[in-house]
């Protein structure tokens, strides 16, 4: 419960954000790339989860204050990856382990969550959402049980109100349950990042077209 490690910071701009960091330093060094013709960024990363006490994911962020909207669509190459893998839009007070922070996320196998660690080297809280039903199309059978794994995530800071934002087959992003209250000083971090949920594993994830703006009300 009392273990931390420095994280790994890079002044390395990547598309519209400004830096990288590998949040509590997972045991294999993180990457993330690039592709302005596709608008995809693909972050690489190995690190045992996103939550208890402290993290360990590739972040690819940006400083900001005020109100925040950021959006992106996820996809993992790999159909192989662990189940918990989570892709996330993070807001967070700095780039210590064990910060304060806003979480967003799709999971592997499909669900999403908001979540948040209120209070420094404080364990992590949520709302977790699984989607699914009977006789949903791709099942094998009528009586098939079918996860609907959402094409969209958002989240959206006004004032220290956060809220999940979610399209789950591209209809418009709308609102997913009540959202979570949470002060942050400014200037915070604010940017996109994954986990292998495997320490010594690394996976992928690609986030693409990306939407971040300094107001609320903008998640699209």
């Amino acid at each position: 419960m009392d273990f931390h490690r420095p994280s790994k910071n890079f002044n390395v701009p990547l598309g519209i954000f400004e830096g990288q960091s590998d949040v509590g330093s997972p045991v294999i060094e993180g990457s993330a790339s690039y592709d302005a013709s596709s608008k995809q960024y693909t972050i690489r990363s190995a690190g045992y989860n996103i939550w208890y006490t402290r993290d360990e994911f590739r972040y690819v962020w940006k400083r900001m204050g005020g109100d925040v909207s950021l959006a992106a669509d996820i996809a993992f190459p790999d159909p192989n990856g662990y189940g918990d893998r989570k892709a996330v839009l993070v807001i967070r007070q700095n780039l210590d382990d064990d910060a304060k922070e806003a979480i967003v996320a799709l999971h592997g196998a499909g669900m999403v969550h908001l979540a948040q660690r209120p209070e420094k080297d404080v364990r992590v809280k949520d709302m977790e959402y699984r989607m699914g039903g009977r006789g949903l199309p791709g099942g094998a059978t009528p009586d098939s049980l079918v996860t609907v794994v959402p094409k969209r995530i958002g989240i959206e800071k006004q004032g220290d109100s956060f809220a999940l934002f979610v399209s789950l087959e591209g209809e418009p992003m709308h609102q997913f349950g009540p959202p979570i209250t949470l002060h942050l000083d400014e200037p915070f971090y604010v940017g996109i990042g994954f986990c292998s949920h495997v320490p010594d594993k690394v996976d992928t994830a690609v986030l693409s077209n990306v939407v971040l703006e300094n107001a609320a009300g903008k998640v699209r």
